[in-house]
């Protein structure tokens, strides 16, 4: 798939609950941030700090209370074509094979079912489910239905593909196995990817960038502290042993670097 150079523009972005008669309640202030097409930007922080706002304002789910929020220079103002969103508990239709659940938004779009199911199976592939496509959702594990929760969101063939820790709810060995899976997709795809971790290591593994996210002094509204730029990742997809990198003296360096940034406040 070929997609064309696109942006995604958080700009000094503010959102507030509103309290009802408790009034409202700042949950993020004065964000801005850029993804483009290419890049794998992670987000990490304390619970609390607005991660999954600051996506769900990415993705159209929720309007900022100030600022703007921009896909390729035109507002956002809702859900739509160019950005999917891959959520922790998969949302796939139990009724509906692997394959039709992959083809959904191919349905939706009109696409013929033969070619529907043709490119269903292609992206079930890409994923590592080749042949999977008859298997109903019930009986996959966690990890394969991750797998095809991630080729439907492709389906849509969006510029932006956004995650809200996707791989939270899987052991520790599938975990790893999909981390190595979702940078090979994202990289083969090439699209933008935003996702939303509380693996510090995941981040480093996945990331071109990794931005580092605080609440404010007493429990008040996110920001973002840090920018750090890795590439972990495209060295692996270079060549290099995913178990050497993560082993490496660097990686485990710039591990406890972003520890440091992740809990600054609470130990000064």
């Amino acid at each position: 798939m070929t997609v064309q150079a696109s942006e995604l523009v958080l700009d000094d972005v503010a959102f507030h609950y509103d309290g009802g008669g408790q009034g409202t309640r700042p949950v993020l202030e004065g964000i801005s941030l850029s993804l483009s097409a290419g890049e794998f930007v992670v987000a990490i922080g304390r619970s609390g700090c607005g991660k999954t706002t600051l996506l769900n304002l990415a993705a159209g789910f929720l309007s900022p209370t100030r600022g703007r929020v921009l896909l390729n220079g035109s507002p956002v103002d809702g859900p739509g074509k160019g950005r999917a969103v891959v959520f922790q508990e998969d949302a796939l239709f139990p009724w509906l094979s692997a394959r039709e659940n992959v083809a959904f938004a191919l349905r939706l779009r009109g696409t013929g079912a033969a070619e529907r199911a043709r490119r269903a199976d292609r992206l079930l592939a890409q994923v590592g489910l080749d042949g999977a496509g008859d298997k109903p959702i019930w009986a996959l594990s966690g990890g394969m239905r991750q797998r095809v929760g991630l080729a439907r969101a492709l389906a849509a063939e969006p510029a932006f593909l956004l995650m809200d820790e996707p791989l939270g709810a899987l052991d520790a060995m599938t975990r790893e196995r999909m981390q190595e899976l979702l940078l090979r997709v994202w990289s083969a795809s090439g699209t933008g990817a935003f996702l939303i971790t509380h693996g510090v290591e995941e981040a480093l593994f996945l990331a071109t960038r990794i931005i580092v996210m605080e609440p404010g002094m007493g429990g008040g509204p996110g920001r973002i502290v840090r920018d750090n730029r890795f590439d972990f990742g495209r060295r692996v997809l270079a060549g290099e042993s995913p178990r050497a990198v993560k082993s490496g003296a660097d990686f485990i360096a710039a591990r406890e670097r972003l520890l440091d940034q992740v809990f600054a406040r609470e130990t000064s």
